[in-house]
């Protein structure tokens, strides 16, 4: 008889909040998003680093928004992608 643990019932695609992208996620579930800076600071990774993160989680389907907000670039995930 197997018996499967908690950690293998979690979807892949969305990572815990206790890791750097976990942390990026949540920043980015918000209502108003984050900017690059709020990002970089929050991971503590260069701006390039983030911007490939950013395409890393468009890549395991989450729907990944861009607008601008007050002269910067505001990223958000939209709705229909946090299942």
């Amino acid at each position: 008889m197997t018996t499967t643990s908690d950690a293998s019932k979690a979807p892949a695609h969305k990572p815990a909040g206790n890791t750097k992208i976990g942390e990026v996620v949540i920043l980015l579930q918000r209502k108003e998003g984050a900017t690059l800076d709020q990002l970089v600071e929050a991971t503590g990774w260069q701006k390039h680093t983030v911007r490939a993160s950013l395409t890393g989680l468009k890549k395991k389907a989450h729907a990944i928004e861009r607008s601008a907000f007050e002269g910067s670039s505001r990223y958000a995930i939209s709705d229909a992608a946090s299942r």
